[in-house]
C-alpha cells in the first residue's frame, strides 16, 4: 500500500482475504434486501464494535469522527490499528459512504493511526477514496482470495 489517501493497489494477500472475510461474513448474517448501514470497526473475523445508522440520524462529521474514535480505542489500546467498515444494502455509490471516509480521515489524524474505509455490500468491497475494491458475482467461503 502507498501512503496515498485510501487503500491502493496491489493489495497484501492477507488484506485481500480479511475483505472478502468481510464480504462473505455480511453475504451470510444479514438476508435482508433493505436494511440500515452498519459502521463496524475492528478486525473482521476478530473483536468488532458495530454502529447501526438509523434512517433519522442526521450525523455531522464532528459526530461521525466521535463515533470513530469511540470505537477504535479498545483496539488501539490492545495495539491493534482497526480497520472500519460499512456494510450496506446493495446500490450504487452512497453520499454517506464519503461522509464516513472523510470521518475516518479525520479520526485518523486525531487518534495519530492510519485507519482505512471500506464498504461491504453483500457481493463487494469498495474503498470510497481510492475506489480500489472487488466484486463477486459468486461468492463462496471456499474459492481463493483475489
Amino acid at each position: 500500500m502507498s501512503r496515498g489517501t485510501g487503500l491502493q493497489e496491489p493489495l497484501p494477500l492477507l488484506l485481500q482475504r480479511v475483505l472478502r472475510g468481510a464480504v462473505i461474513s455480511h453475504a451470510r448474517t444479514e438476508r435482508r434486501r433493505v436494511h440500515p448501514p452498519v459502521l463496524h470497526v475492528g478486525v473482521p473475523g476478530g473483536e468488532v464494535c458495530t454502529f447501526e445508522i438509523g434512517p433519522d440520524d442526521h450525523l455531522d462529521l464532528a459526530l461521525r469522527v466521535e463515533v470513530l474514535e469511540a470505537m477504535a480505542r479498545s483496539s488501539l489500546e490492545r495495539d491493534v490499528v482497526p480497520l472500519t467498515w460499512l456494510t450496506r444494502a446493495d446500490s450504487g455509490p452512497d453520499t454517506e459512504d464519503l461522509a464516513w471516509a472523510a470521518a475516518v480521515g479525520a479520526a485518523s489524524g486525531e487518534l495519530n493511526v492510519r485507519l482505512d474505509l471500506v464498504v461491504v455490500t453483500r457481493r463487494s468491497w469498495r474503498d470510497p477514496r481510492s475506489g480500489a475494491g472487488r466484486v463477486w458475482s459468486r461468492l463462496r467461503a471456499a474459492e481463493p482470495a483475489g
